[in-house]
């Protein structure tokens, strides 16, 4: 296990999974704040006041079972595949897809999108390329930049052939975190406000703007970082006391 994923606290843990589940199911549409996002992962209960669907639950409280299993994997020093990609589809499609964790057994699409999504019969060759390229270029890159630029890469070709009927977005903004926290980096939490940036960047595939985006969230997540730590470091002080 890397020193940076040994470094982060319980309640750091916490806050990723938090703003992670609200942002990422704020860009497929979901209406549940963030205090309410906070009510559902903690508390595991939703606010009357909230006015949320119970579909919208869902997809925020089967955040926490996908993250808790993906932080599983990491503390297994387990490396991404097939099978991990298709129980974090799993997770985060409980009681909403009937196909959960399965891939698609008919054409799908993106809505605007210019391009065609991988057949049925192409899907499972296809991501079994895509990552056994990605843990090749991990494994041979000499630098962190060439290490982020393969896990951005990657996330973009996984949405172009959108394996799975539904829920695609989700996964593969939980699969890109699984790699950028197995080789030390912060998670990517990319907010709903940034969406249409977001959408741009895998429309035209521009891994260098993905780049230059990524890396100016990843600081102010570093920063994040190091203020819960030191927030840890101050709690025992208090007990030491």
């Amino acid at each position: 296990m890397n020193k940076f994923f040994k470094s982060i606290t319980s309640d750091y843990f916490e806050d990723i999974l938090v703003r992670l589940a609200h942002h990422s199911a704020g860009i497929e549409g979901n209406t549940i704040s963030l205090p309410a996002t906070v009510s559902i992962i903690v508390n595991g209960t939703l606010p009357i006041s909230s006015g949320a669907t119970v579909r919208e639950f869902y997809e925020i409280e089967n955040h926490k079972q996908a993250f808790d299993h993906m932080i599983n994997h990491l503390i297994n020093e387990e490396t991404l595949s097939t099978t991990i990609i298709k129980e974090i589809h799993a997770d985060l499609t409980d009681r909403l897809q009937y196909d959960k964790g399965q891939f698609k057994k008919n054409e799908n699409m993106i809505l605007g999108a210019e391009f065609q999504t991988s057949s049925p019969s192409e899907t499972p060759l296809f991501v079994s390329q895509l990552i056994d390229n990605l843990n090749y270029r991990l494994s041979i890159s000499k630098d962190r930049e060439a290490k982020l630029m393969a896990i951005l890469d990657t996330h973009i070709q996984f949405e172009r052939i959108h394996p799975f009927s539904d829920g695609n977005g989700r996964t593969g903004r939980m699969m890109m975190n699984y790699s950028l926290l197995q080789e030390g980096f912060p998670p990517l939490i990319i907010e709903k406000d940034t969406k249409a940036q977001y959408v741009e960047i895998l429309a035209t595939q521009d891994v260098d703007s993905f780049l230059t985006f990524a890396k100016s969230i990843l600081d102010k997540e570093t920063k994040r970082m190091i203020a819960f730590q030191n927030m840890e470091q101050e709690k025992i002080k208090e007990i030491e006391e």
